[in-house]
């Protein structure tokens, strides 16, 4: 059967129809019939009722025209419905034709340009017409009348190998690649950023607005800011920054400090400061170690927990008691907080210009708390809520919701279905980079994938580690050519588009529940977990466990 595109075209006459199943009966299997072609070039829109394209015969574009239509010393004339008009049905399917010609010729997947024959017909099917008329620019047989629509089909080839003019007939693969560009088939698939670009164009709106609650706290100083993954503190940590720094009419600009622990947050927000205006940029950004460098404090061994929590912390202290004003700060702003152990707060309070009323803005949520340090600024803090996850889809939240500190309302539009892969902790990891390439295969670009770790960590995070310092590794989450493999342990406070959770513990170890939450809550879009069923259900609970379909 001759190739229909569409199928089951809906046509505004009758006659369009008739000649449309005509020709369905009549041609061939490999001829294709395109209807209602719609095409729009620089001069005008052009719609032809039909193409015709015939492997090695040619291409013609029919143009019917019902009722009774009549050819005269002054022209062409078509009346319907008690109404005549003039027509020139000769002009419109030539230019019709050329338009498609010419279309065809310029997309790069044709490379003929117009070396094919390319025909035109007029099809009045309920008007009649003498055998021996014709016109200068209509030849009898270009024009098919009631008398000949028994052997239309017959008729369309015969006007195909006329209209040649010497060009050679379309092969088969020539009317493929026609009828591809013809119907807007390009070589692409479902773009699984697309939507993604729009929930984060939404996400930044939403956040945006939501940074109103910054003019709540205009005439205070010491605030904590607390709400669950999602709910935007860290954009709203930046933007704080950013009012602080610059002033407002009613307040002068003042130095400003923003703090955070982790290195892959802090390399965030430097990225982000420094496309502001440089009036805009806090005088200091950075993790807290840095902020202690820049008072002489000393390198550390990582592995050293004494030196971060005691050591480190003291000596910090007694730097800052010994800066002066120009050194100091009107105001610390502190992102992640929860990861602050008690001994820290002593050189933040002692870097300010003013330890009892200097400001200190404070960002946290205490179920991101991962680390088995604990500590709370020794001041009294206003407290200020976010109950809105605008950054992760409703599946997403959902999914991870019964870990949040509390009852928070998605915001972030829908996505696909958060979805468990069962494995075992020995071979969760190779099950997650399968999951990986799947979603490779699907159209994530690397640059939106992490693949990130609950137990130790991936091979590729250790090489990576091994060959740059931790500075050189974190700077690779902002790498557009290869998927980022991280822990859960470094990633609070960043997010990717697409993540796979790989839960490659072998038990429930102390804080598993936070490190689960933190990384179902790093994926804005697109969530795949990896692991054992039943360590799930034991870290998470019944409830993340039923959502997640186990």
């Amino acid at each position: 059967m001759v190739q229909l595109i569409p199928e089951e075209p809906q046509f505004t006459t009758t006659s369009e129809q008739e000649v449309w199943q005509r020709l369905r009966d009549g041609l061939g299997p490999d001829d294709v019939v395109i209807a209602n072609l719609r095409l729009t070039d620089e001069t005008k829109d052009h719609e032809a009722d039909l193409v015709v394209l015939m492997p090695d015969l040619g291409i013609v574009v029919v143009e019917v025209k019902g009722g009774s239509v009549w050819c005269d010393a002054e022209g062409w004339w078509q009346q319907g419905r008690g109404r005549k008009k003039p027509i020139d049905p000769v002009t419109q399917v030539r230019t019709t034709k050329y338009a498609v010609r010419d279309y065809a010729a310029r997309d790069p997947r044709w490379n003929h340009r117009n070396h094919v024959a390319w025909g035109h017909a007029v099809v009045v099917p309920y008007s009649s017409f003498p055998a021996d008329w014709s016109t200068p620019d209509c030849p009898r047989w270009t024009l098919h009348d009631r008398d000949d629509q028994a052997d239309l089909a017959e008729r369309i080839r015969d006007n195909a190998r006329k209209a040649a003019q010497g060009k050679p007939a379309p092969t088969y693969d020539d009317v493929v690649a026609i009828t591809d560009i013809l119907t807007g088939r390009l070589a692409l698939s479902y773009d699984v950023t697309a939507e993604a670009d729009e929930r984060a164009a939404t996400a930044d709106r939403l956040t945006q607005e939501q940074a109103a609650i910054l003019g709540v706290t205009r005439l205070l100083t010491r605030v904590e800011v607390r709400g669950g993954a999602g709910s935007g503190k860290t954009v709203l940590a930046l933007q704080q920054a950013k009012q602080l720094t610059h002033g407002r009419s009613d307040r002068k600009a003042q130095r400003v400090a923003l703090l955070c622990y982790s290195i892959g947050l802090a390399e965030y927000l430097k990225r982000e400061v420094a496309t502001w205006h440089r009036k805009d940029r806090p005088a200091f950004v950075g993790t807290f170690h840095e902020f202690g460098k820049q008072w002489g404090a000393p390198e550390g061994d990582r592995t050293n927990s004494d030196f971060w929590e005691t050591e480190l912390p003291e000596l910090m202290g007694d730097l800052a008691e010994g800066l002066d004003d120009r050194q100091k700060y009107d105001a610390v702003i502190v992102d992640e907080a929860q990861d602050f152990a008690d001994s820290w707060w002593r050189p933040v309070l002692k870097a300010l210009r003013d330890e009892e009323q200097g400001g200190l803005y404070v960002y946290s949520d205490e179920n991101q708390r991962i680390f088995a340090r604990f500590g709370r600024p020794p001041v009294h803090l206003v407290p200020l809520v976010l109950d809105h996850n605008l950054r992760n889809t409703r599946q997403i939240h959902e999914s991870f919701g019964p870990l949040a500190p509390s009852r928070m309302y998605a915001r972030g539009g829908d996505g696909p279905a958060v979805r468990f892969v069962a494995s075992s902790p020995e071979d969760a990891i190779g099950a997650a980079d399968d999951v990986v390439d799947e979603l490779l295969d699907r159209g994530w670009r690397p640059e939106h994938l992490a693949l990130l770790t609950t137990g130790h960590r991936h091979p590729i995070q250790v090489e990576r580690t091994d060959f740059h310092d931790q500075d050189g590794y974190w700077k690779t989450f902002w790498d557009e050519e290869d998927v980022f493999y991280g822990h859960v342990l470094g990633c609070k406070g960043l997010e990717r588009r697409a993540v796979v959770l790989c839960v490659n513990e072998t038990q429930a170890r102390d804080r598993a529940r936070e490190r689960l939450y933190v990384g179902m809550s790093r994926a804005t879009d697109e969530l795949v977990v990896v692991g054992d069923p039943e360590l799930i259900r034991q870290i998470g609970g019944d409830e993340v466990a039923r959502r997640l379909g186990l």
